[in-house]
């Protein structure tokens, strides 16, 4: 068993409204890997991220990876730090994965103020994020086998474009 598609990218680039809509139009259910992890830990990824720290959150990201790659054969959704870990990045090679793109700008402008986003909510957001995007973009294009930007893109759009760009068989 393998997911149909796998997206990557930063907060803000629409993965979760994208993954929904792309599965609807394949006909298959989309997973969230961050949802994974909330189910296992039984409570939000902000309140892991306060309570047990950044690396506890991560190593349960990562085991909710790899078992999404093993399980799923849908559209699986990362959360955004995903591919931060080498063994998720090894773990999607052989896999059709989009990484969908939202510049600095557009990024900040989508995840607000978010606290649900504990990585970027902070004093000065535009620089977190800005350095998040810095560090994570090269990750993002190791992995991904195909990249669809989203800025001043409806999520409609970004679909169709996903749709467009995966191999057929």
């Amino acid at each position: 068993m393998s997911p149909v598609v796998v997206l990557v990218g930063p907060p803000g680039a629409g993965k979760s409204t994208v993954g929904a809509l792309l599965a609807a139009r394949l006909g298959v259910v989309v997973r969230d890997t961050d949802a994974d992890v909330e189910a296992i830990a039984g409570k939000s990824v902000s309140d892991i991220f306060t309570e047990d720290g950044e690396p506890v959150f991560r190593e349960l990201e990562r085991k909710a990876v790899l078992a999404g790659l093993a399980e799923h054969d849908g559209v699986l959704a990362l959360g955004g730090g995903a591919v931060l870990a080498e063994q998720t990045r090894e773990a999607l090679r052989g896999h059709v994965v989009v990484f969908l793109a939202v510049g600095m700008a557009e990024g900040v402008r989508r995840t607000g103020l978010s606290n649900a986003r504990p990585l970027i909510d902070g004093v000065n957001p535009r620089a977190t994020f800005k350095s998040l995007l810095d560090a994570r973009l090269p990750l993002y294009r190791e992995v991904a086998t195909v990249e669809v930007a989203t800025d001043r893109t409806d999520a409609d759009a970004v679909t169709d474009a996903v749709l467009a760009a995966l191999p057929t068989t």
